[in-house]
């Protein structure tokens, strides 16, 4: 990278703890990519109706979880009595969903670094991004250990992480390059764009890495894509085939 600046994270980033292996966002996902060797891992906190960081990807509780309805409009105590794991499998039937409090806990106790992307329930996006970020910092006290990586699609997410707790490194997710998306991303202070693995090109890594940031891609299953991002100098890769790619290889 041009700008010289230390990059503290490991190149490879178990996606939701260990991708499709166990049920996504739970403590025994993140268990699992631990066990494969990942000391990094990616995943999805959005807040329930009273103000609690927790886990979980979609807006809605069906897929993911035995529970009904939009996730943000429910109390932290409905939620974390939830079964997030029997749609999984029967191995994991009863895992509960978790909070971000306990994923960070977890991951100080363990030494592993985490990036956590800001997924407001839609319409919550500043006050998401305000609360997360600060109980990132109030509980992320390890100094070995880097800060939590913040990301998010959601500009006003990161803005308003921003003003809560600035000394926390962030990036901007895309899935498309729209007009501007280089300069927003440094308007937002961030230190990493991530991309959908198919947007980035060897001209494009460079306009990034010229500019100070750092360029990670999602979700990368497949060895020849791992090799192609490789080859074009792309930082860090986040993937759900934990059981395929060894972080230390």
């Amino acid at each position: 990278m041009s700008a010289g600046v230390n990059w503290p994270y490991p190149r490879w980033i178990a996606h939701r703890g260990a991708g499709k292996l166990a049920p996504e966002n739970t403590l025994a996902a993140f268990r699992l990519g631990a066990e494969h060797g990942y000391r990094m891992f990616e995943c999805d906190a959005k807040l329930s109706a009273d103000g609690v960081p927790f886990l979980l990807h979609d807006a809605t509780l069906e897929r993911t979880s035995n529970g009904h309805g939009i996730a943000g409009e429910q109390s932290w105590a409905a939620l974390s009595r939830l079964d997030a794991g029997a749609w999984h499998s029967r191995r994991y039937a009863g895992e509960p969903l978790a909070s971000l409090e306990g994923l960070i806990r977890f991951c100080l106790a363990n030494g592993h670094a985490l990036n956590i992307e800001i997924k407001p329930t839609p319409g919550q996006e500043q006050r998401t991004g305000d609360v997360v970020a600060r109980q990132a910092a109030q509980l992320w006290t390890a100094s070995e250990l880097p800060p939590p990586l913040l990301t998010s699609f959601a500009p006003d997410a990161l803005r308003a992480a921003r003003a809560a707790e600035p000394q926390l490194p962030r990036g901007l997710l895309l899935d498309t390059l729209p007009k501007g998306w280089l300069d927003l991303a440094l308007e937002l202070g961030c230190v990493a764009v991530v991309c959908n693995q198919a947007l980035w090109d060897a001209a494009t890594v460079a306009r990034v890495h010229a500019a100070g940031l750092r360029a990670l891609s999602y979700t990368v299953n497949d060895e020849w894509a791992a090799e192609r991002l490789t080859a074009i100098g792309t930082d860090g890769i986040i993937t759900d085939r934990v059981d395929r790619f060894s972080p230390v290889a």
